[in-house]
């Protein structure tokens, strides 16, 4: 839909209001969908409302608040984790791991509060990653991970990223200013089906949903933070300003009617009935569709969590209760190698099949040969396997005493399975790699790879036609993608006249895009768009990468040993010397090309904020050079222009604050195709 669709009022008043109209329904729908699971609109619906907030903002930029719905996810990249300290320190939890220890729990807290019957809320204890989310006047400011307790790691333009959590709570509570805790998780579903797109990538797969989850909120790209599938409950509200509560059970509801998503609680009286409950749930907590490690008990009246206090590790008056975790012994009847798209080795354990925790196991990962060569794993041996809030089993250890000699070591193979091209490890690296880009094992992802956005840009080239592509033989690397003509894919399934032409259209096209994405596109193990850019603008053509010795690449900053070798290793091979022949003699563009232009820009300093349609942001930033400017990635009282595309960061209130010139994309266009610089 295009923008013409919505009208765009040329009074600011009125556009002001229609803006803020259109945050509180969409604010009123998040809600509804993401935290009650009651959607009241079809997704349709809702996107019309949010395409019409961002056409809006995107013409009035000065009405762009931080709470927003449209700045859920940011586009600029966290330079670093900053710490900031919580409101209230986040003290862990005491544990205990049988009944007789939550007995004795029961008889400290009724010691100290003097009442022979006390009345426990009981939640599920999340296995995801602890965060505290602070709100201002309605509106989230920041959001840190537990850390030490009384300090953690700024993590806000990820935790934004999560739908059910609220940019604004709702004006219905009470709750204003405050901090409430809690969990961040992967939904099981989410995860088997993020995983299962990981490995047809030949991408490794996380361990379990906290790995995932944990090392998600560690990403310092919001946009790929974003893409992947986590959810959050809330289960304390930890400091606040306004309101009175005398039990958790009120700040709980308290908090659902702010707009936070809270988990299922059960309240009981005496601490047998609890014992009864955490009896039932055992059966019943491999039926979630969430990874729980146990439940925790904590006394609902509010008042006795001052006369119970603290110790200087956790509440008096809360306590978690830990299930055993789910342990069977299995068979390894063998270890096979999985080739991933850049070639990298994995071992996998081959096992006798087992039922664990509802699921039926019979591979697990042995991650790489030093984990082999630590836990001295052979074929044969007989081992211990443990799903303890786990989706992928982990082989715990092996059984020593049942082997009967049969057992036989494992070696890592110095030659990929596939191919048969060497094996090697770049560096200190532990794992091995197939350095063969046309090995049968990678022709997929590699090719799939190939077409991707962020490399060549091939619309139409998606998972199932590359599939076929490869299974009917018609490709079997990149550079074959070349030679398609239009008879031959006519014949393939759901492959009409037009889509083929469109195809190979949109191939043709590719021959012209940068030196940079045909070196990331190519898939050299540790060059990422980054690094392919430094080659490029160092090196100019493929041919002066392909010749340069390792020292010649450490010599540039950001290039250490590790890429070095990677990229020498890779041009080494020479099938892989062939195959950047072959994209050549096809006529993809192998070089960086100089050209004279105006320098209209001179002297003029730059910075980028938000996802512009046109070009990403390096090639935005190449168009300012081009003509004589500078971009930087910081807003300061030297930046003459900000650029703000869709869903702008801090750095627009930055702008602001600094009085700087603030261009929305189209200003920024046409600024390009006139060579001159806007008016005041």
């Amino acid at each position: 839909m295009s923008n013409e669709d919505f009208e765009i009022p040329e009074d600011k008043k009125k556009a002001e209001s229609r803006i803020k109209e259109l945050r509180k329904e969409i604010r009123y729908h998040n809600r509804k969908y993401f935290v009650d699971n009651q959607p009241e609109i079809s997704d349709y619906e809702y996107d019309q409302l949010v395409r019409e907030l961002e056409v809006l903002e995107e013409a009035y930029p000065q009405f762009i608040t931080e709470d927003s719905p449209t700045q859920r996810i940011g586009s600029e990249e966290i330079e670093e984790f900053k710490t900031i300290e919580h409101k209230v320190v986040m003290l862990s939890l005491d544990k205990a791991y049988n009944y007789e220890e939550l007995k004795e729990f029961d008889e400290r807290v009724k010691k100290r509060w003097k009442d022979k019957e006390i009345e426990y809320v009981v939640e599920t204890k999340i296995d995801g990653l602890g965060v505290a989310l602070y709100y201002e006047n309605k509106s989230l400011k920041r959001a840190a991970t537990r850390g030490d307790g009384a300090r953690g790691e700024d993590i806000t333009p990820n935790v934004k990223t999560i739908k059910s959590v609220p940019l604004r709570l709702s004006d219905d509570s009470i709750l204003n200013t405050a901090e409430f805790r809690g969990e961040v998780f992967m939904p099981r579903n989410a995860f088997d089906e993020m995983n299962e797109e990981r490995i047809k990538k030949g991408q490794e797969p996380f361990a379990n949903p906290r790995n995932a989850t944990a090392g998600t909120m560690r990403t310092k790209d919001p946009q790929i933070v974003a893409k992947r599938p986590l959810d959050i409950f809330i289960y304390t509200l930890s400091y606040y300003e306004n309101g009175a509560f005398t039990t958790h059970v009120k700040t709980l509801e308290e908090m659902k009617k702010a707009g936070l998503k809270i988990n299922k609680f059960e309240v009981f009286k005496g601490i047998d009935n609890v014992i009864t409950y955490l009896e039932e749930y055992q059966e019943k907590k491999d039926q979630l569709d969430y990874e729980i490690d146990g439940m925790v008990l904590k006394v609902n009246n509010l008042e006795a969590h001052d006369i119970l206090g603290y110790t200087t590790h956790h509440p008096r008056w809360a306590i978690a209760y830990k299930y055993p975790p789910t342990r069977k012994t299995t068979k390894i009847q063998d270890i096979e190698i999985m080739v991933g798209r850049t070639g990298k080795l994995t071992p996998v354990a081959i096992l006798d099949p087992i039922q664990l925790s509802g699921t039926t196991v019979s591979r697990a990962s042995l991650h790489n040969e030093n984990e082999i060569q630590r836990k001295d794993i052979r074929v044969g041996d007989t081992v211990l396997v443990e799903k303890a809030g786990e989706i992928i089993p982990q082989v715990v250890k092996v059984i020593k005493e049942k082997r009967d000699g049969s057992e036989r070591k494992f070696e890592m193979p110095t030659k990929c399975p596939i191919c048969g091209s060497s094996a090697k490890k770049i560096g200190s690296d532990i794992i091995r790699r197939c350095v063969n880009a046309q090995c049968p094992a990678q022709v997929k992802q590699r090719i799939e790879h190939w077409g991707d956005r962020e490399a060549m840009d091939i619309d139409g080239l998606g998972t199932m036609l590359v599939n076929k592509l490869v299974e009917e033989g018609l490709a079997k690397n990149v550079a074959d993608l070349y030679e398609l003509d239009l008879n031959e894919l006519k014949k393939i399934e759901r492959m009409g006249k037009k889509s083929s032409m469109n195809l190979l259209n949109n191939i043709k096209e590719s021959k012209d895009r940068e030196l940079p994405r045909v070196l990331y596109g190519i898939g050299i193990p540790y060059v990422g768009q980054h690094i392919a850019r430094v080659l490029a603008e160092n090196f100019k053509n493929i041919d002066n990468i392909i010749n340069a010795s390792k020292a010649k690449f450490e010599k540039i900053d950001e290039i250490g040993p590790q890429i070095a070798e990677s990229v020498v290793s890779f041009f080494e091979e020479e099938k892989n010397k062939e195959l950047i022949n072959r994209l050549k003699d096809h006529g993809v563009r192998m070089s960086i090309e100089e050209e004279e232009r105006e320098q209209f820009l001179e002297g003029k300093k730059f910075v980028f904020t938000g996802a512009l349609e046109k070009y990403t942001r390096d090639e935005a930033s190449e168009k300012v050079r081009q003509y004589g400017g500078r971009a930087t990635s910081s807003v300061s009282s030297a930046t003459d222009f900000l650029v703000v595309g869709k869903n702008p960061g801090s750095k627009l209130a930055e702008a602001k604050k600094e009085g700087t010139k603030i261009l929305n994309e189209k200003e920024f266009l046409d600024m390009l195709e006139t060579k001159k610089l806007p008016e005041n």
